[in-house]
């Protein structure tokens, strides 16, 4: 469990506090003002909060010095997988217990959940894929 819960998870926490108010504050504002969608929107906040999140954790979080391609394709990929399968489960999961509410109620909770699923899976990602110590 020390190899899970350390400085490096608070510091990762703390990037993901600053990664969130930007990507989220992109998605909903896609989606609430400028109409986009669930999938564009949602995927707007992981466009551009991978870049926040990525150059912050890769300096900051996991210390890595590394001018790796590996690195930068794995946290690609990381991202990637993350996303379909956090968003990918979040929204039938959320249509089926907000059956009764608009879509708009719905796509938003949707989003919602799919942001928190992002964030559990993407820690273990990046924490042991992506930015790993060899």
């Amino acid at each position: 469990m020390k190899k899970v819960i350390d400085w490096v998870t608070i510091k990762f926490l703390i990037v993901g506090v600053i990664n969130t108010l930007v990507g989220t504050s992109v998605m909903f504002l896609c989606y609430n003002v400028f109409r986009m969608g669930y999938w564009p929107s949602s995927a707007m906040n992981y466009i551009i909060g991978s870049i926040v999140s990525f150059f912050l954790n890769k300096y900051f979080t996991f210390k890595s010095g590394k001018k790796s391609l590996g690195e930068a394709v794995r946290f690609v990929l990381n991202i990637t997988v993350c996303y379909v399968l956090a968003y990918g489960v979040a929204k039938p999961c959320v249509y089926s217990v907000l059956g009764g509410y608009s879509g708009t109620v719905r796509d938003n909770a949707a989003m919602f959940v799919g942001m928190c699923l992002f964030v559990a899976f993407n820690y273990f990602g990046q924490r042991f894929l992506v930015f790993r110590d060899k």
